[in-house]
Protein backbone atom coordinates (compact mmCIF):
# COMPACT_ATOMS: atom_id res chain seq x y z
CA UNK A 1 0.00 0.00 0.00
CA UNK A 2 1.45 3.30 -1.22
CA UNK A 3 0.29 6.10 1.44
CA UNK A 4 0.46 9.89 -0.31
CA UNK A 5 -0.44 12.61 2.22
CA UNK A 6 -1.61 16.26 0.36
CA UNK A 7 -1.07 18.70 2.81
CA UNK A 8 -2.67 21.70 3.14
CA UNK A 9 -1.48 23.32 5.71
CA UNK A 10 0.06 26.84 4.98
CA UNK A 11 2.12 26.85 8.04
CA UNK A 12 4.55 24.51 8.10
CA UNK A 13 5.48 22.04 11.46
CA UNK A 14 2.09 23.09 12.52
CA UNK A 15 -0.51 21.47 14.44
CA UNK A 16 -1.88 19.50 11.20
CA UNK A 17 1.47 18.38 9.95
CA UNK A 18 1.81 16.84 13.55
CA UNK A 19 -1.53 15.48 13.61
CA UNK A 20 -0.31 13.38 10.74
CA UNK A 21 2.74 12.48 11.91
CA UNK A 22 1.23 10.74 14.64
CA UNK A 23 -1.23 8.91 12.51
CA UNK A 24 1.27 7.78 10.12
CA UNK A 25 4.18 6.90 12.89
CA UNK A 26 5.94 3.84 11.94
CA UNK A 27 4.44 3.98 8.42
CA UNK A 28 6.10 4.35 4.67
CA UNK A 29 4.19 7.67 3.07
CA UNK A 30 5.05 10.90 0.73
CA UNK A 31 3.82 13.74 1.23
CA UNK A 32 3.43 16.70 -0.49
CA UNK A 33 2.91 20.17 0.94
CA UNK A 34 0.14 21.85 -1.08
CA UNK A 35 2.32 25.37 -0.10
CA UNK A 36 5.20 24.85 -1.54
CA UNK A 37 3.83 24.15 -5.02
CA UNK A 38 2.15 26.97 -7.48
CA UNK A 39 -0.98 25.58 -7.96
CA UNK A 40 -3.06 28.43 -10.20
CA UNK A 41 -6.62 28.85 -9.15
CA UNK A 42 -9.47 26.73 -11.76
CA UNK A 43 -10.01 29.18 -14.78
CA UNK A 44 -13.43 27.63 -15.76
CA UNK A 45 -13.92 25.88 -19.61
CA UNK A 46 -15.75 23.11 -18.88
CA UNK A 47 -18.08 23.97 -21.57
CA UNK A 48 -15.83 25.75 -24.07
CA UNK A 49 -15.62 24.27 -27.43
CA UNK A 50 -11.57 23.35 -27.32
CA UNK A 51 -12.21 22.31 -23.63
CA UNK A 52 -9.41 23.47 -20.81
CA UNK A 53 -6.15 25.67 -21.86
CA UNK A 54 -2.67 23.82 -20.47
CA UNK A 55 -2.05 25.78 -17.40
CA UNK A 56 1.66 26.01 -16.74
CA UNK A 57 2.03 25.34 -12.83
CA UNK A 58 2.40 22.55 -10.53
CA UNK A 59 -0.99 20.92 -10.60
CA UNK A 60 0.21 18.29 -13.29
CA UNK A 61 3.14 17.27 -11.42
CA UNK A 62 0.79 16.51 -8.13
CA UNK A 63 -1.93 14.78 -9.53
CA UNK A 64 0.50 12.63 -11.39
CA UNK A 65 1.88 11.72 -8.15
CA UNK A 66 -1.37 11.21 -6.68
CA UNK A 67 -2.38 8.56 -9.19
CA UNK A 68 0.23 6.69 -8.32
CA UNK A 69 -0.30 6.01 -5.14
CA UNK A 70 -3.18 4.06 -3.65
CA UNK A 71 -4.42 5.78 -0.46
CA UNK A 72 -4.70 9.72 0.01
CA UNK A 73 -4.35 11.50 3.29
CA UNK A 74 -6.00 14.75 2.72
CA UNK A 75 -4.70 17.08 5.67
CA UNK A 76 -5.97 20.41 6.29
CA UNK A 77 -6.76 22.94 8.81
CA UNK A 78 -10.22 24.66 8.91
CA UNK A 79 -10.03 27.69 7.47
CA UNK A 80 -13.07 29.87 7.90
CA UNK A 81 -14.97 26.49 8.08
CA UNK A 82 -13.55 25.11 4.96
CA UNK A 83 -10.33 23.13 3.91
CA UNK A 84 -7.51 25.66 3.00
CA UNK A 85 -7.39 27.93 -0.01
CA UNK A 86 -4.31 25.84 -1.18
CA UNK A 87 -6.01 22.46 -0.84
CA UNK A 88 -9.71 24.11 -2.26
CA UNK A 89 -7.19 25.10 -5.66
CA UNK A 90 -6.18 21.48 -6.13
CA UNK A 91 -9.43 19.94 -5.54
CA UNK A 92 -11.32 22.87 -8.39
CA UNK A 93 -8.61 21.69 -10.44
CA UNK A 94 -9.85 18.32 -11.10
CA UNK A 95 -12.27 19.39 -13.17
CA UNK A 96 -9.27 19.56 -15.57
CA UNK A 97 -8.18 16.14 -14.97
CA UNK A 98 -11.87 15.05 -15.77
CA UNK A 99 -11.37 15.91 -19.17
CA UNK A 100 -7.68 14.96 -19.46
CA UNK A 101 -7.49 12.19 -22.34
CA UNK A 102 -3.88 10.77 -20.70
CA UNK A 103 -6.57 8.97 -18.17
CA UNK A 104 -9.81 8.04 -16.65
CA UNK A 105 -9.82 10.15 -13.78
CA UNK A 106 -13.12 9.17 -12.27
CA UNK A 107 -11.90 5.57 -12.64
CA UNK A 108 -8.21 5.59 -11.04
CA UNK A 109 -9.59 7.82 -8.06
CA UNK A 110 -12.48 4.79 -7.18
CA UNK A 111 -9.46 2.74 -6.74
CA UNK A 112 -8.44 4.38 -4.28
CA UNK A 113 -8.67 5.11 -0.63
CA UNK A 114 -9.19 8.68 1.12
CA UNK A 115 -8.35 9.78 4.78
CA UNK A 116 -9.02 13.41 6.10
CA UNK A 117 -7.21 14.45 8.85
CA UNK A 118 -8.41 18.09 10.51
CA UNK A 119 -7.07 20.84 12.98
CA UNK A 120 -9.35 23.50 14.28
CA UNK A 121 -9.16 25.64 16.62
CA UNK A 122 -12.95 26.53 17.11
CA UNK A 123 -15.33 23.42 18.68
CA UNK A 124 -14.04 22.01 14.92
CA UNK A 125 -15.65 18.52 16.02
CA UNK A 126 -18.72 20.29 15.39
CA UNK A 127 -17.62 23.17 13.15
CA UNK A 128 -15.25 20.94 10.53
CA UNK A 129 -18.03 18.07 9.99
CA UNK A 130 -19.50 20.55 6.85
CA UNK A 131 -15.72 20.27 5.86
CA UNK A 132 -15.69 16.81 5.88
CA UNK A 133 -18.96 16.26 4.52
CA UNK A 134 -17.42 18.50 1.10
CA UNK A 135 -14.86 16.14 0.91
CA UNK A 136 -17.08 13.05 1.05
CA UNK A 137 -19.18 14.48 -1.78
CA UNK A 138 -16.39 15.20 -3.53
CA UNK A 139 -14.66 11.96 -3.06
CA UNK A 140 -18.35 10.27 -3.50
CA UNK A 141 -18.31 12.02 -7.38
CA UNK A 142 -15.21 10.24 -8.59
CA UNK A 143 -16.66 7.15 -6.70
CA UNK A 144 -13.62 6.95 -4.00
CA UNK A 145 -14.48 6.04 -0.72
CA UNK A 146 -13.91 8.06 2.71
CA UNK A 147 -12.78 5.33 4.88
CA UNK A 148 -12.37 7.49 8.31
CA UNK A 149 -11.47 10.87 9.41
CA UNK A 150 -9.67 12.65 12.16
CA UNK A 151 -10.41 16.32 13.96
CA UNK A 152 -8.16 17.80 16.44
CA UNK A 153 -8.99 20.43 18.69
CA UNK A 154 -5.76 22.94 18.53
CA UNK A 155 -5.15 26.50 17.70
CA UNK A 156 -1.71 27.62 18.87
CA UNK A 157 1.43 25.54 17.36
CA UNK A 158 1.87 22.41 18.97
CA UNK A 159 -1.60 22.74 20.71
CA UNK A 160 -2.40 19.45 19.08
CA UNK A 161 -0.50 16.91 21.24
CA UNK A 162 -2.57 18.01 24.55
CA UNK A 163 -6.04 16.88 22.61
CA UNK A 164 -5.90 13.72 24.37
CA UNK A 165 -8.55 12.51 22.35
CA UNK A 166 -7.26 13.71 18.40
CA UNK A 167 -3.66 11.60 19.90
CA UNK A 168 -5.31 8.65 20.62
CA UNK A 169 -7.80 8.55 17.52
CA UNK A 170 -4.42 9.28 15.78
CA UNK A 171 -3.66 5.82 17.38
CA UNK A 172 -7.11 4.18 15.73
CA UNK A 173 -5.88 5.62 12.24
CA UNK A 174 -2.01 4.31 12.97
CA UNK A 175 -3.52 0.48 13.57
CA UNK A 176 -5.96 0.68 10.74
CA UNK A 177 -3.37 1.60 8.14
CA UNK A 178 -1.06 -0.59 9.56
CA UNK A 179 -3.17 -3.22 9.21
CA UNK A 180 -3.34 -2.32 5.91
CA UNK A 181 0.21 -2.43 4.80
CA UNK A 182 1.47 -5.93 3.75
CA UNK A 183 4.78 -7.09 5.47
CA UNK A 184 7.68 -7.72 2.64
Amino acid sequence: MSILVLQGSTRENGNTEQLVRLALEGISYREIALRDKWILPIRDQRHEEGGFDAVDDDYDDVILEVLRHETLVFATPVYWYGVSGVMKNFIDRWSQSLRDPRFDFKQVMSQKKAYVIVTGGDNPRIKALPLIQQLKYTFDFVGMPLEGYLIGKASKPAEILKDTRAVREAGWLNASLQSQVIPS
